[in-house]
């Protein structure tokens, strides 16, 4: 007897802060394959970001329950492990019933007496004249369909047969003479007509089919149904139909553009659908949220960075940086945090009855990743020097290339910034992250013309674009918040020297 318990079932984890589904990137392992302990197996991405899982058993692989790609709900089970595989093989359930002898076989008459209702499609839904909606029978469990035709008692003052209103469904006997029709009233059309309704006719030795938008064309462009050859499913009679034996009764039309030929111009093939998920799908319900719940104000300012370029410059020759990227944003960090110092009030969360005023800086950077736009923040940034800064900043920045956040890095963000320098804009009105009262939008750096101690000159120019929670910074705060950042960007080494 072999002890089946040895096959664990590993089930999609909670992979933090309430996550309730994640997407399989990719499957590290394959059925058969023998792993270790804690040994990534499979890459999920989460709303937050892609995580490698390690195997929560020893053994070997069993069973992969979905494939790369697809989408699991927490707590799913994603894959099977033999716990011992050194125990033998396991033993596969069998799938074949072995039927009753018991139960009696029905016979080739019985099963021919049978009328098996039509599939789905064969008569067009809709049609004036067709079955149900797909053409379906009704049937009672137990009898089959009916093989006779319903009848029903005849109403007081019912039409007589083979007059429907609306309904143009008509058998055309083939040696009956022509009577002329009573005079009955088409709900439908909304005025007399004779039996059939109004444009509508007969096929010989068959039906007419027609919806009701082509009943009231042909109505109204005086065709009769009845000699129109129909070129719709199951010989429906069409728009185009109707139009066409219009034309041949009245002048030629105009040539229009087919409707056809434009519809296929613009279909389907043509567009591309992009499912709405993981990190997309939180950054849009994020977005959605901040947008509409915070007050968003935002002020631009044009500042002359061309002392702070060569400061970066000076930065990069020094013997303990050679090492170090070293970029614009570094500075720009750097001035927000000692702005911060400053202004502590921008540095803090609006929670209904009451403003949360944070003495530590977790400072985001917005990061364009393949996977949609990420915002991973480095923690305490403020009690960082310089050096330190740069090496946060370049970790995040690679860690976020390469796809490996994980949801810590990316939770607990007090204040941001979005370098969209980077794309050649000049600056934007950023929308706050849920939680936070202030992100800046870093503007390219542009050669412009500039007045220079009474002169214009070429320098290095920058606009800086500074978004807030109007709940709690008002326009003074954020004005000299903003201010403070410029100033410290115009000069950066006075101000480090008079600020620190």
């Amino acid at each position: 007897m072999i002890d089946m318990s040895r096959i664990k079932t590993f089930n999609l984890p909670d992979l933090g802060e309430g996550l309730t589904e994640g997407e399989i990137l990719a499957w590290l392992v394959k059925v058969g394959d023998t792993i270790e302990l804690n040994q990534p197996i499979v890459e999920v991405e989460t709303a937050k970001a892609a995580v490698e899982i390690p195997a929560k058993w020893a053994g070997q692989v069993q069973a992969i329950h979905h494939p790369e790609g697809t989408t699991v709900e927490v707590g799913t089970p994603i894959i099977a492990i033999d716990t011992d595989p050194g125990a033998g093989p396991l033993e596969a359930p069998s799938t074949t019933a072995t039927p009753s002898s018991d139960l009696p076989t029905p016979s080739a008459a019985s099963l021919a007496a049978v009328e098996v209702a039509p599939a789905e499609g064969m008569i067009e839904p809709g049609l004036i004249g067709g079955a149900a909606p797909g053409g379906r029978t009704a049937v009672l469990v137990g009898y089959g369909p009916r093989t006779t035709a319903a009848k029903r008692r005849p109403r007081k003052g019912a039409t007589p047969a083979g007059v429907d209103h609306g309904v143009v469904v008509v058998d055309k006997p083939a040696t009956t003479p022509t009577i002329p029709a009573p005079q009955v009233h088409d709900r439908r059309n909304g005025e007399g007509g004779t039996g059939l309704a109004s444009g509508v006719g007969a096929q010989a030795g068959g039906l007419v089919l027609a919806k009701p938008p082509v009943r009231k064309l042909a109505k109204d462009l005086g065709v009769d149904l009845g000699t129109v050859t129909g070129s719709g499913p199951l010989g429906s009679i069409t728009r185009e139909d109707v139009q066409q034996a219009a034309s041949g009764a009245v002048a030629e039309p105009i040539a229009t553009p087919s409707v056809t030929t434009s519809a296929a111009s613009f279909g389907t093939d043509r567009e591309q659908r992009i499912p709405v998920k993981g990190v997309r799908k939180l950054t849009a319900e994020n977005m959605s949220r901040s947008a509409f719940t915070a007050p968003h104000v935002t002020e631009f300012l044009t500042v002359d960075v061309t002392r702070a370029m060569k400061a970066l410059d000076r930065l990069r020759g020094r013997r303990e940086w050679r090492d170090v990227r070293v970029s614009p944003l570094l500075l720009v960090a750097k001035a927000v945090l000692l702005a911060v110092k400053r202004h502590p009030m921008v540095n803090s969360t609006w929670a209904g009855d009451e403003i949360v005023v944070k003495d530590y800086v977790n400072l985001g950077i917005a990061a364009a990743t393949e996977r949609g736009l990420i915002v991973p923040n480095v923690k305490d940034a403020g009690r960082l020097s310089l050096r330190e800064l740069a090496d946060a900043l370049n970790g995040l920045v690679q860690t976020a290339k390469s796809g490996r956040t994980s949801p810590a890095d990316m939770s607990g963000g007090t204040l941001t910034i979005t370098n969209v320098g980077v794309f050649g804009v000049d600056t934007g009105t950023p929308i706050l992250p849920p939680g936070e009262s202030a992100i800046l939008a870093f503007g390219a750096v542009r050669e412009m013309p500039w007045v220079h101690k009474g002169k214009v000159k070429a320098r290095q120019v920058t606009t800086l674009g500074l978004s807030f929670d109007h709940r709690i910074i008002d326009g003074e705060l954020g004005s000299k918040f903003l201010r403070d950042i410029g100033d410290f960007l115009t000069d950066p080494e006075a101000a480090l020297l008079a600020w620190t």
